[in-house]
């Protein structure tokens, strides 16, 4: 991989963490996440392995339904609430909702098949 590249990925990866970390909405929250799925995607295939390729969709597939959860967890609180902030979430099914959502894309227990294999 040309060195320029990687280190394009490795500095929007930082970036996307410090979007996600610092923000108050939960639309830019979102954002920040999808640019570290984005990033983190070309470094994870960047071997042409038919496994590395593999992994990377793998990633791709989980990361973006549990993005989606999280949107939908969001839209169900805005809906209940009013409020498009982090620190509102007051409706049990959003919460259930968003806790799911965080779980896959940790890989915590119910929802960690996908990550061994990546």
């Amino acid at each position: 991989m040309n060195p320029y590249a990687k280190l394009t990925f490795l500095m929007s990866l930082m970036l996307g963490t410090t979007i996600t970390a610092s923000s108050n909405h939960w639309v830019s929250a979102w954002a920040g996440l999808e640019i570290n799925t984005l990033a983190i995607i070309p470094l994870i295939s960047k071997s042409h392995h038919p496994r590395a390729i593999e992994a990377a969709i793998k990633y791709f597939l989980v990361q973006a339904a549990a993005s989606t959860l999280l949107l939908f967890s969001s839209m169900i609180n805005a809906w209940h609430t009013g409020q498009w902030d982090i620190t509102q979430l007051n409706h049990p099914t959003s919460s259930l909702l968003l806790t799911t959502a965080i779980a896959m894309k940790l890989g915590l227990v119910p929802f960690h098949f996908w990550f061994p294999e990546v």
